[in-house]
């Protein structure tokens, strides 16, 4: 009877999902094509670009293509750094804002711009990773020290860790007058980004492909350690890894962008609820829907009081706290 059932349901769930892909891809077409016409000049329109305006093509290699392939690059990345920190810790609820990662992340930012204020963006991102990789370790280290792995408390400890290093963070940005810097990199935001300031993404784009690589060895992490160990997998070994493309995506998004919210935890669970906890199988949904959500959140941020703009992380947050709230009380009482 049960095997009936499994059969009836497995053939109507696979054409849910592929229309689910699709609508994923059209969605994200359909809004990259917005965000390249939406702006505060009215130069670039599709009559100017179709007669070859120079001002609109300008304008729109210099800022409007730049800045859609960043919001898509950045979506998809924090998307996948949110499904690799969920199987690291085995928690629905981790991503590298609710883990203290991107304030470790921040605080090395700090200090690059203290103690090396002309360094080259290459090396500054090069210590921002650096402090984002030791924020992971240190995070991983205070949860295996935790005695209950709750579903709320995993992320709680995170909240607690980042709102410590955070104040530790604007307390020295306070002392070194540099609180203006700080707000910025906490505002994530993408309106500076033109033609030669987005570029270090496409490392984190690079990342991405790595994880979809190894997409099954962090699909056997996420069952534990014992269990990968028995599979005759370096359990230590794709910890490290996962800690490397975390960190390494976050600190090109804070370097380029800064600070994001929520995407990371809320993407990966909605996916999650369509498809499964497979990785592999995961990936491409996480990083489309990681890209849609940021460039439709983006294009909120600059409709709402046009022509000017709000904070991306302002639209980010708020939508993803909602989402967050919604998928806590969905799963209250249910431990992973």
């Amino acid at each position: 009877m049960t095997t009936t059932a499994t059969a009836k349901s497995t053939p109507t769930r696979r054409p849910v999902r592929t229309w689910v892909g699709v609508l994923i891809g059209v969605f994200l077409v359909v809004l990259a094509a917005m965000s390249l016409l939406i702006g505060a000049s009215e130069s670039v329109s599709l009559g100017a670009i179709a007669s070859r305006d120079e001002d609109a093509l300008f304008l729109l290699a210099a800022s409007r293509m730049p800045r859609t392939l960043a919001l898509i690059l950045v979506g998809a990345s924090l998307g996948i750094a949110g499904l690799i920190m969920q199987m690291l810790v085995r928690n629905k609820f981790v991503e590298p804002s609710t883990t203290g990662v991107t304030e470790f992340g921040a605080l090395g930012m700090l200090a690059a711009l203290v103690f090396f204020p002309g360094m080259p963006i290459v090396l500054r991102m090069a210590v921002v990773a650096v402090c984002a990789l030791f924020g992971t370790w240190v995070f991983l280290r205070i949860i295996r020290f935790v005695p209950v792995r709750s579903l709320v408390l995993v992320p709680l400890v995170g909240i607690m860790l980042g709102g410590v290093v955070g104040a530790v963070t604007t307390f020295f940005a306070y002392r070194l007058d540099l609180l203006q810097s700080l707000g910025q990199w906490s505002q994530g935001s993408f309106a500076t980004v033109m033609r030669g300031r987005y570029e270090f993404l496409w490392i984190a784009g690079a990342m991405v492909v790595i994880a979809w690589i190894a997409a099954d060895r962090f699909s056997v992490i996420g069952m534990g350690e014992e269990f990968a160990t028995n599979l005759g997998l370096n359990y230590r070994r794709v910890i490290a890894i996962g800690m490397i493309l975390i960190a390494v995506i976050t600190a090109c998004v804070l370097v380029t962008a800064g600070m994001l919210p929520f995407l990371g935890l809320v993407v990966p669970n909605i996916v999650s609820l369509i498809i499964g906890d497979n990785v592999r199988r995961a990936i491409p949904w996480v990083a489309g829907l990681g890209a849609v959500f940021v460039v439709a959140c983006d294009i909120v941020a600059r409709l709402v009081r046009f022509p000017y703009e709000i904070p991306l992380s302002v639209v980010v947050g708020v939508i993803g706290a909602g989402l967050f709230l919604w998928l806590l009380l969905r799963r209250r009482g249910r431990v992973h």
